[in-house]
């Protein structure tokens, strides 16, 4: 399979969370026998912060200025292509589902990374810039990162005939136990962007267990952290961390603490890649709760729940014994279920399935595919 994705960003892992994902799939798509080709609109803020410059074998990064110069080279891409996707925030979001719904190859896939918050712009009368005017009921697959009622939603709201759940995942050849390092020592860690909708729940949940534990450390690595952020004297932070380093990162604290946006959320169903990230590096996880978490991890065993602050407070005091069984039980179920190798093969089933659609079949042969 040739596979040809407009996406946001695979070259730098800088503010977003779609990176780190695209290279743990490219890799397992490639060690599956596949092809992959990446374009990439090459933005300032990302090139600052490029922590990739190639793909390897058989996957190609296609970095280009702007949309009508790169035109010519994405359209003998899909012309080649077995399956052409279009992703949310793809800043040429539009122009290339145009191009790819015009073009027709065999298979064309609308995969939403950011389906919170697709769903909920589309709630207060927005229309996100990174979908196509006429909605996804072109498209013959439309992915979601969450699950859920957000797939009904991708249904009712925007048109989508066929949708399926394609989940976050982990390289484990990336992320794994590492060894700790005194930069990033504390008790308690968390990794994340900033935003201003998982502010409450870092109040609750970091800010304020510091505050209780002043003889304890707290770090937050991450970017976009305003000036007036509540920060204590007990709570240090790390400007931007590449994926190289959260192995690392991770393995220098006690716990760490997953927050997840205020979209997601209420959405439910909606694991992020930090927390399997750190369940492979065999880093206990406090998560707040959301609807399906359960069906990812099991509470209690293989992932601590996080409500209130005392919650916190109370992983915290847990013996060293209990969190390393935590950890380990976390590590086995992530290695087991959510690798980037188990979302490439249900990628590839997924496409083979929407291939088999008789309606998808009628298409095909009705564009001269």
């Amino acid at each position: 399979m040739r596979l040809v994705v407009f996406g946001l960003t695979v070259s730098s892992s800088w503010g977003n969370g779609h990176a780190t994902l695209w290279r743990g799939l490219i890799r397992a798509l490639v060690g599956l026998g596949h092809e992959v080709v990446f374009f990439e609109r090459d933005v300032p803020y990302y090139a600052d912060a490029r922590d990739l410059a190639e793909l390897g074998e058989r996957a190609e990064l296609v970095l280009y200025p702007d949309w009508s110069a790169v035109l010519p080279r994405a359209r003998a891409a899909i012309r080649r292509a077995d399956v052409a996707m279009v992703t949310s925030y793809c800043p040429d979001g539009p122009a290339a589902s145009d191009l790819v719904l015009d073009l027709a190859p065999p298979i064309n896939v609308f995969y939403d990374l950011d389906t919170p918050v697709t769903l909920a712009r589309l709630g207060i009368g927005e229309w996100p810039a990174y979908l196509p005017p006429q909605g996804l009921g072109d498209f013959d697959l439309v992915l979601s990162y969450t699950g859920g009622g957000a797939l009904d939603a991708l249904r009712d709201r925007l048109g989508a005939r066929r949708v399926a759940p394609l989940y976050g995942h982990v390289d484990p050849a990336h992320h794994r136990p590492g060894k700790p390092a005194d930069a990033f020592r504390g008790d308690l860690s968390y990794l994340g962007t900033y935003a201003l909708d998982r502010q409450p729940a870092l109040q609750a949940l970091f800010i304020e267990p510091a505050r209780r534990r002043p003889q304890q450390r707290f770090v937050i690595g991450g970017s976009g952290y305003p000036a007036a952020f509540p920060w204590t004297d007990n709570i240090f932070f790390v400007k931007h961390l590449p994926p190289r380093d959260h192995p690392a990162f991770f393995a220098s604290s006690r716990l760490t603490l997953n927050v997840t946006r205020g979209d997601m959320a209420a959405m439910g169903y909606c694991p992020s890649g930090r927390l399997f990230e750190a369940a492979a590096c065999c880093t206990a996880v406090v998560s707040d709760w959301w609807e399906g978490l359960d069906a990812f991890f099991e509470p209690g065993s293989e992932i601590l729940i996080g409500r209130t602050s005392d919650d916190t407070v109370a992983a915290l005091d847990l013996p060293d014994a209990d969190i390393a069984r935590i950890a380990r039980a976390a590590r086995e179920r992530v290695l087991a279920e959510h690798t980037s190798a188990h979302r490439a093969k249900e990628l590839v089933e997924l496409v083979r399935g929407a291939a088999a659609d008789p309606t998808t079949t009628e298409r095909s042969i009705a564009c001269g595919a």
